[in-house]
């Protein structure tokens, strides 16, 4: 797939030129000089030759086949340039011209019309408005970036051109290969989502990074990252995290999501490591890319001092790694070959008058010990240390063992040819402590991930159709907003558990219905203008006989009066009084990317001050769900703490499911809070207390 793009037997660059200072030539000069074996066609009707390639007029000029384009005329050219290519056949086309989308209106018809015609051609395209392609395999640099890379195991692609020159500059200086290296431009035709179907399958690559803006398409973009991260890494830096900030929201579950929050949701549901900054890209990478992944969360650390074993052994136990015990024949070994002063356990200090000999030891100590599953290798800088010997121990004793070894040489000048032997040994190396157990937090994430079996979305049993007709009598009447007692209808149909009600039109019927539910009772305003029923006084609790019945009916109907004086007032709700568990919030609110994500959080103080909530992606699945709550900060109240019994987990969790089978089979729902949500005693079940939807036209 895409063999046109990354291996062409033939390359023309259209709009090639004799200039050195411009981009057409940058980029035929790169395609040239850094070793690309097939065929390179200069375009360019006013010159015969360039770079001693002869040069046409147009691409259909050539005399054999071209597999690749790259062009890089101006932007009202590029449409002709493109049908041109169509006529002989091209393959693949790199648009590196920029003044299409990003530039406007009149741009973003350009770039249909030159999508348009590589479409009716089958034309794949990178771009427009991209820094170019480059595969170190085929040595082909089709981009005009100042270097090319080392060939390596990691395939990259960017959004940003500017941050791809900088990371090949990045990359230079610390010894880092690539197989792969794309500047996606706008998307016209190609995006992130056939990159990934592309490099799952492809045996040059062990690693895939992107640095990514936005997503063409959620849903395929998670289905393909799923299948490529169950057998190869995939880390990315999302940007534009606060994006969505200002989208404007009426829900509680609205109000706490935002782009970032989906992103986050649906990164961890297809198994993508997420990385924060480009430092950290390039820490997971490296170490994804050179060492092998390590068996589980037991770690063993060795230092020549103090402090930093100890932040070490912060960072890891923050991370959710494991300090791993030592048996008693390595803490015997240890106790032969180390002075006495040494710290024989975990971590096992080697003091700072270490020389390489006491590092090996230990190194192959630890290696060699069953409750070890990675090394985090520290060193500083004494006056007596070896530091290249040991670096050299470090990249000769790891090769020999099947776990991750990380080092962290910290210092500056004094370690830097110690980080050389060990990036040419392909030894990860960090400059502090934290950086290396981040990074080994995230090679047991991938370990996870790829031993954890996919699980699909049960079905729950629902009346859709129940649902959908009430759903479109709402839209017919031209209510986005639905009401309570709409909402119950909609909550009831997908099987949660709702306290009785009834819908009273006066005073008496409201007495009524109060005896035949049982006193004590709730009374609520029912309208589609009232939302927020509590905030006007349309609320009254703990009703406890037939007079304070009538008297509460008279009084929510007055305050609803005064509070909105043209509100269409359908009545007042009667319900039944359940008795209060946990309270949670339960909601959806709809992406616009992803689609719908599903919410879940305890209620009250944590959701209002504490935002202790938790999001994925509907459709859900069973240990998602579960997931869900444990993940809570808040959870150990849940669990149960000082003797409080636990709470109904199961029926939680079947809670989520329904919720989530609701917005799956209801995409017009585009936000829902159930809230609260009350939780009882583990096997008591839960009780949905209010509901409230909107609906898209």
């Amino acid at each position: 797939m895409l063999d046109a793009l990354f291996s062409p037997q033939a390359v023309a660059v259209v709009g090639a030129s004799t200039d050195p200072t411009k981009l057409g030539h940058m980029v035929l000069d790169n395609i040239i000089k850094y070793g690309y074996q097939g065929e390179v066609h200069p375009i360019n009707p006013k010159a015969d030759e360039i770079l001693g390639r002869t040069c046409y007029a147009t691409v259909k000029d050539v005399p054999g086949p071209v597999d690749l384009a790259v062009i890089v005329v101006p932007n009202k050219f590029v449409a002709g340039v493109m049908n041109d290519c169509g006529e002989k056949g091209v393959g693949a086309a790199i648009v590196i011209t920029a003044g299409f989308r990003e530039a406007g209106p009149e741009g973003r018809e350009m770039e249909q019309a030159v999508i348009e015609i590589a479409r009716k051609y089958d034309i794949r395209v990178v771009g427009p408005n991209c820094l170019g392609v480059i595969d170190t395999h085929s040595a082909l640099n089709a981009s005009f970036a100042a270097r090319m890379p080392d060939e390596g195991k990691i395939s990259f692609m960017s959004q940003s051109g500017a941050l791809c020159t900088g990371i090949l500059d990045w990359a230079a200086l610390n010894g880092l290969g690539f197989s792969s290296f794309v500047s996606l431009g706008n998307k016209g035709d190609l995006n992130e989502t056939d990159f990934l179907e592309v490099w799952r399958d492809d045996p040059n690559t062990s690693v895939v990074m992107a640095y990514l803006e936005g997503v063409v398409d959620g849903d395929a973009f998670m289905e393909a990252a799923r299948r490529l991260t169950k057998v190869k890494p995939f880390i990315c830096v999302k940007s534009g995290t606060t994006s969505a900030g200002s989208r404007a929201v009426s829900s509680h579950t609205g109000t706490l999501a935002g782009s970032d929050s989906a992103y986050d949701a649906a990164f961890k549901q297809a198994g993508i490591l997420r990385a924060r900054s480009v430092s950290e890209l390039f820490a997971y990478s490296t170490a994804l890319a050179y060492q092998p992944l390590p068996k589980g969360r037991r770690v063993a650390i060795i230092t020549n001092a103090g402090g930093p074993g100890i932040m070490a052994t912060d960072a890891c136990e923050k991370g959710g790694l494991q300090l791993a015990t030592l048996s008693q024949e390595t803490v015997d070994y240890l106790y032969e070959v180390l002075p006495p002063a040494a710290n024989h356990y975990n971590p096992i200090d080697v003091l700072g008058d270490a020389l390489s000999d006491r590092y090996e030891q230990a190194l192959e100590a630890a290696l060699k010990d069953p409750g070890v599953d990675a090394i985090i290798f520290l060193l500083t800088p004494q006056a007596m240390t070896e530091i290249a010997n040991t670096a050299k121990a470090i990249v000769r004793i790891s090769k020999n063992h099947d776990k991750p070894v990380l080092a962290c040489f910290m210092g500056g000048k004094d370690i830097a040819a110690g980080n050389k032997i060990l990036g040419a040994g392909h030894i990860p190396f960090y400059d502090f402590p934290e950086d290396a157990a981040d990074a080994l937090r995230a090679m047991v994430q991938q370990q996870e991930w790829i031993s954890t079996e996919h699980e699909e979305p049960v079905n729950m049993a629902a009346d859709r159709e129940r649902a959908a007709m009430a759903l479109l009598a709402a839209q017919k009447a031209g209510r986005l907003k639905l009401n309570e007692m709409e909402a119950r209808q909609i909550v009831a149909a997908y099987g949660l558990p709702l306290p009785q009600s009834q819908l009273a039109f006066s005073g008496d019927q409201a007495a009524q219905f109060a005896a035949e539910i049982g006193y004590p009772v709730v009374m609520k305003i029912i309208s589609p203008d009232i939302l927020h029923k509590s905030d006007m006084g349309g609320v009254v609790v703990g009703i406890k006989d037939e007079k304070e019945a009538r008297q509460a009916y008279q009084d929510i109907l007055l305050r609803a009066r005064r509070y909105m004086p043209d509100a269409d007032i359908w009545g007042v709700a009667v319900q039944e009084m359940v008795a209060k568990g946990k309270e949670i919030i339960l909601g959806v609110t709809k992406d616009p990317t992803f689609g719908h994500m599903v919410m879940f959080g305890l209620g009250g103080i944590y959701v209002e001050v504490l935002k202790d909530v938790q999001f994925a992606i509907a459709p859900i699945t069973p240990p998602q769900a579960r997931e869900m709550i444990t993940s809570l900060r808040s959870y150990p109240l849940l669990a149960g703490v000082r003797g409080e019994p636990p709470s109904d987990m199961e029926a939680m969790v079947e809670c989520l499911l329904r919720v989530s089978q609701m917005v799956t089979d209801l995409p017009q729902i585009v936000e829902l809070d159930i809230n609260p949500l009350f939780v009882y005693e583990k096997g008591q079940g839960v009780m949905a207390v209010d509901a409230r939807i909107v609906i898209s036209e």
